[in-house]
């Protein structure tokens, strides 16, 4: 499955510098969605025996994260009328140089780790680290709520990366649990951009501190 494991992994990492790089929040928006799916299909390839209850979280990985938010939050830029992130906290020549330096740095520490002799050698461990990094920066360098929701799922994506080390240990319930814990993140920040949106004529999270009972 090796061979399949890493050009996939090598997308998902491209698809971070695509959300680092594009202004655009429709086109950030799809390409988390695409990382979703991938994410999805990723269990096959870590796991050649992965039973019922594998098939079962990649179809809810899939179904969750390259549908379900993704329309969620296509629909939430349509009521915000808002298309692009004009200013943001780093700009994005900046934020694609520390994505980098981040990703760098994922892959010197990843070899430090002490990993399983079939999980040593595979971009596994630093594609979720720098996913986790990627996510980070644009949590803390964006100011449109919706990209800052973009970020928190980029968050989580790197975590369920490195969760898929321990798929075989993991119980049911943990998984469908961390994925109900993100659809739950999701849906708190839509009720935030929808009253940030009926406030004000901008969804900046500036005006966070503006808004009263």
């Amino acid at each position: 499955m090796a061979p399949f494991l890493d050009p996939l992994l090598i997308v998902a990492l491209a698809l971070n510098f695509v959300a680092l790089g594009v202004s655009r929040i429709r086109g950030v928006i799809n390409a988390v969605a695409l990382q979703g799916i991938l994410l999805g299909i990723l269990a096959l390839f870590v796991h050649s025996e992965i039973g019922i209850r594998g098939i079962l979280l990649v179809g809810g990985t899939i179904c969750l994260k390259g549908f379900v938010i993704p329309r969620f939050l296509v629909h939430a830029l349509r009521e915000a009328n808002i298309q692009h992130e004009v200013t943001p906290v780093v700009n994005y020549m900046n934020s694609i140089l520390l994505g980098a330096v981040g990703t760098g740095l994922a892959m010197v520490f990843s070899s430090t780790l002490p990993l399983a002799d079939t999980h040593k050698g595979l971009l596994l461990v630093p594609a979720s680290l720098a996913t986790v990094w990627t996510g980070f920066l644009m949590l803390t360098t964006r100011k449109k709520a919706i990209m800052q929701v973009l970020g928190y799922l980029l968050l989580e994506n790197g975590i369920f990366l490195f969760g898929l080390l321990l798929l075989e240990a993991m119980p049911l319930l943990v998984e469908v649990g961390v994925l109900l814990d993100l659809f739950t993140g999701v849906f708190v920040m839509g009720i935030i951009i929808h009253h940030i949106s009926r406030e004000f004529a901008s969804i900046s999270t500036e005006h966070l501190t503006e808004l009263k009972e």
